[in-house]
């Protein structure tokens, strides 16, 4: 599957915006049978002291396969198998980070391996990062675009914060092993991907708007990857090897492009703010998480509502009217903004399903499809609406619309 990381490169190399980092992870091996190719990729790079990085699921569903092969290599695998916390959830938290990282020896191990999805992939991230160590992503699901991420999102004292950490230095994603992840897990990795019509719309408005950077070829490379996984939605829905095989390359090629612009504008907006709202209240309250996918599909959708109520109704243009001086010069400079740019705002806008086209994706994958069916009651809902834009500092137009126009 190096023709990932070729299609990545040529879409920068035709970009002008000059922010691309390079891509030196390799090889990316989505197929069959994938998991038979790492013992003699260790051996050829010159690996020899692993530790796999699993929980008790992960573990048989590919970690002791690998573990089993690596040893019959002659590499020695230590397992490490990740505790759940009083929920039953296993979570990237420092409990989690530590007991990893008491297993990882300075002087001889050479790689850590995550067998796993994305909270794994996290985990492993970050001790990879900080003890100076290469890791290799072994998938167990298609459930999230982050499995090539340089950033680990980790709770730290009860709060999600995203950090830097490691990405892997190579991907062996075995659609056999896939295709038997839990079908929740195979819609929240639909989920994520249809977060990608919000964020790429934010994305552009903040460029507009805000002035945030924006990379033409990383969008590009996103949109086609939503654009994959919505044409590929009956496939993917029967957990067909070649549906499979279009979500995991579809989520593969979103990390790539966050990879090669250096940050997650071009997968991540309004829909993960909310998510993010939901998870740390959950947390709070110390109830058992949601998968991370099946909250940005529903998020999506009700952003995707929001939205095109703003376009419909343009409450920005009442607050043109007042005084300027009553928003300071920022404030009144991205109004200014948003007035003369807004016919390009509006025919953005319409390149987002309306929610209930979404909703309709999210029950063909069989995922959730409203807040609802994630436990999310009406006033969580609300208040995430109302608050979430204050989690980040990124420019959407959530925060737009509350900063500018949602003023008394």
């Amino acid at each position: 599957m190096e023709h990932l990381v070729q299609t990545v490169m040529e879409a920068a190399a035709r970009c002008s915006c000059g922010r691309h980092e390079p891509v030196v992870m390799k090889p990316i091996v989505v197929e069959a049978g994938a998991l038979q190719k790492i013992a003699p990729y260790l051996k050829a790079e010159g690996y020899r002291d692993i530790v796999l990085v699993a929980d008790s699921q992960t573990f048989e569903a590919a970690g002791r396969a690998v573990a089993e092969q690596l040893e019959a290599a002659g590499i020695r695998c230590r397992n490490v198998l990740v505790r759940p916390d009083e929920q039953g959830d296993v979570v990237a938290d420092e409990r989690s980070i530590v007991q990893v990282m008491l297993d990882v020896s300075p002087e001889s191990t050479d790689l850590l391996i995550a067998a796993g999805s994305g909270t794994l992939h996290d985990i492993v991230r970050f001790v990879a990062y900080h003890m100076n160590k290469p890791f290799l992503s072994v998938p167990t699901a298609p459930s999230v675009d982050g499995f090539t991420s340089k950033g680990a999102p980790v709770i730290v004292r009860g709060r999600k914060v995203t950090v830097p950490a490691s990405a892997p230095v190579a991907i062996f994603a075995d659609l056999t092993v896939l295709a038997s992840a839990p079908q929740p897990m195979v819609a929240a990795g639909f989920g994520d991907m249809l977060g990608k019509y919000t964020s790429l719309f934010d994305w552009s408005f903040s460029a507009r708007i805000a002035g945030e950077p924006y990379c033409p070829a990383a969008a590009e490379l996103t949109a086609g990857a939503l654009q994959a996984c919505v044409e590929h939605a009956d496939a993917i829905a029967q957990r067909t090897e070649e549906g499979i095989r279009t979500l995991m390359n579809a989520l593969i090629q979103s990390g790539l492009a966050m990879l090669i612009f250096g940050q997650s504008h071009p997968a991540s907006g309004a829909e993960h703010h909310l998510s993010h709202y939901w998870e740390m209240e959950y947390l709070r309250l110390g109830r058992k998480q949601l998968l991370h996918g099946a909250k940005v599909g529903v998020a999506c959708a009700e952003i995707s509502g929001l939205y095109h109520r703003i376009v419909r109704d343009n409450p920005f243009a009442a607050a043109l009217q007042r005084n300027a001086d009553e928003l300071g010069n920022g404030d009144g400079g991205k109004l200014a903004a948003i007035g003369e740019q807004w016919e390009a705002i509006r025919k953005l806008a319409a390149d987002i399903p309306p929610p209930e086209r979404l909703r309709e994706l999210l029950r063909k994958v069989g995922g959730p499809a409203d807040p609802a069916q994630l436990g999310v009651d009406a006033r969580l809902l609300d208040a995430s609406l109302r608050e979430a834009h204050l989690l980040r500092d990124r420019y959407t137009m959530l925060k737009a619309y509350h900063e500018l126009a949602a003023r008394p």
